[in-house]
């Protein structure tokens, strides 16, 4: 059993300050156009295709937008899921992803990653099954050296882990995800860095920039 999650509970704070200074239309980054559809179907669309049994989105901050935009979505393996308070850290929102989850590995993706392709979900989840000890095992996309890592420094999403593994530092943690996997590591948890396919693998639409930046290379 292979389980995902897609954290999709920001402010789109830098995206809406961005916006307002160029006098362009408000509209949170998810919604925004990527090759005809919005980021976040995109990003839903590549983590499905990894082969993944189950998915959950986990909301926040708009969520009755980004669900409006989602109410028809063909695949029943989604589920959306909301966070009871929108006001929390992304480990906590994990977290709650997490627990609607099947025990077993967990796929975690950010929603602002559409170009993280299928072939790397699948790398991903293909090195933590053939791990030796799936419950003590991150198989992450690298930023920089990849194989047998010995620091988890700047690391983030995707990343695939057992979901006991998960619980055991999300819970007692209320903060963003690096100082979590620098605890791991240090703790002895085995880390395997995947190498991006490209570039664009490794950016995350934060800023109307990166959304520009982006486009122009698809």
């Amino acid at each position: 059993m292979v389980s995902a999650i897609i954290t999709a509970a920001g402010k789109n704070r830098r995206m809406v300050e961005d916006l307002k200074s160029r006098n362009l239309e408000i509209k949170h980054k998810l919604l925004m156009d990527f090759g005809g559809k919005p980021v976040i179907v995109r990003t839903i669309e590549n983590v499905l295709k990894s082969g993944v049994n189950e998915c959950s989105l986990v909301l926040g901050h708009f969520s009755d937008e980004i669900s409006e935009a989602l109410q028809d979505y063909p695949d029943e393996r989604l589920k959306i899921i909301k966070n009871p308070d929108n006001n929390v850290e992304l480990s906590e929102t994990l977290l709650n992803g997490v627990e609607n989850s099947a025990p077993g590995l967990i796929l975690c993706a950010a929603g602002d990653q559409p170009t993280v392709t299928p072939e790397t979900y699948k790398k991903l989840v293909e090195t933590a099954v053939n791990c030796p000890d799936t419950k003590n095992c991150v198989s992450v996309l690298a930023r920089k050296d990849t194989g047998l890592l010995k620091t988890a420094k700047g690391l983030g999403m995707p990343f695939i882990c057992h979901s006991d593994l998960l619980l055991k530092y999300l819970q007692h943690h209320k903060d963003n995800l690096n100082p979590i996997l620098i605890e791991m590591i240090g703790d002895g948890v085995v880390f395997y860095g995947i190498p991006a396919i490209n570039e664009l693998e490794l950016m995350n639409i934060n800023r109307y920039q990166d959304y520009i930046d982006i486009k122009n290379h698809l």
